[in-house]
């Protein structure tokens, strides 16, 4: 097979890192278009050696995405906050979303995390440490992924600068 033009390079380039901006503002499925981009990088491609960067790249997208779910999800069950109050919060999140552009999913999410919250916990200061808790552990979920992805996306540059 021929190798990938410069010009095809540049367009996985940019779509990884249209995939690592989806991952900081969760508007795209960020590591589901890097994984994407590799993918189609490593078909057009053809070698072995872009097939090994391309398992080695979902290998550590896979490996981030059990993280984030797990790791996360440990440490909120210790602090005693419920999957429901993350739901609630980012069901508000994306309502926020629509009404403020971009802040409003972080306004969002907070306020329906802690209204989820105050619902079950007695006092304001528990709904509020109970808010934090949730806040802190979606923070360490999208760090986790995030990692993983500019994992996957070092090893995919690495390749192309050593092609």
């Amino acid at each position: 097979m021929t190798p990938v033009s410069t010009g095809a390079e540049v367009l996985v380039g940019l779509a990884i890192v249209v995939g690592l901006v989806g991952i900081v503002v969760p508007i795209l499925p960020g590591a589901l278009l890097i994984f994407g981009a590799i993918a189609v990088w490593a078909i057009v491609e053809g070698t072995g050696s872009a097939w090994a960067v391309f398992g080695v790249a979902s290998a550590a997208l896979v490996v981030s995405g059990v993280v984030k779910y797990t790791w996360p999800g440990r440490r909120m069950r210790d602090a005693g906050v419920p999957t429901r109050s993350l739901v609630v919060g980012g069901l508000l999140g994306i309502v926020g979303f629509f009404v403020v552009p971009v802040i409003g999913l972080l306004i969002g999410f907070l306020l329906g995390t802690y209204l989820a919250e105050a619902g079950r916990r007695r006092t304001h200061a528990d709904a509020w440490r109970a808010t934090v808790h949730a806040t802190k552990a979606v923070g360490l979920s999208m760090l986790v992924e995030l990692l993983g992805a500019l994992i996957a996306a070092g090893i995919w540059f690495g390749a192309v600068l050593l092609a």
